[in-house]
């Protein structure tokens, strides 16, 4: 697939808003593998609707912990009008593990929205601690597990 057909793809995941279409487009996009996060970021600006912003942040989870692009697409996400957008832009970051993104973290928290407050907040705490499953596991118990879908499992 050439570089021009990965970009419309990209621009039709998530537009018609329906799970079954985007999965059928997924199937087609991910053998491009980590380098798709690249398409993701260019097309996130122009991404009118939520549904494939979203999907951007979610097929680049995986890709956190290795793929710069990954980071700044969670970087841009903590600004999106969407709830669900800025909530899977929190896992990016959180399963990113990385040091370097709290700084934009810290700036999320005077966020209007409380949900992304908590959000923001255990992405810190998985961050600092080093330990992704504590985005889920806000309580601390250590009893809840985040196994991200195609990533290594740790």
């Amino acid at each position: 697939m050439n570089s021009e057909e990965i970009k419309k793809l990209v621009m039709q995941l998530g537009s018609s808003g329906k799970v079954l279409d985007e999965e059928k487009i997924w199937v087609k996009l991910k053998p491009v593998g980590e380098k798709i996060v690249y398409y993701f970021l260019e097309a996130y600006p122009k991404a009118k609707k939520m549904e494939s912003r979203r999907a951007y942040m979610f097929h680049s989870i995986k890709y956190a912990r290795t793929n710069k692009e990954a980071l700044q697409l969670g970087i841009l996400g903590l600004k999106d009008k969407s709830a669900i957008v800025r909530y899977r832009a929190c896992q990016i970051l959180a399963y990113s593990l990385k040091k370097e993104v709290l700084p934009f973290l810290e700036k999320a928290l005077s966020h209007k929205d409380s949900k992304t407050i908590e959000d923001v907040k255990a992405t810190i705490n998985a961050i600092k601690k080093r330990n992704h499953h504590l985005f889920f596991d806000r309580d601390n118990s250590g009893k809840i597990k985040w196994f991200v879908r195609d990533a290594e499992r740790i």
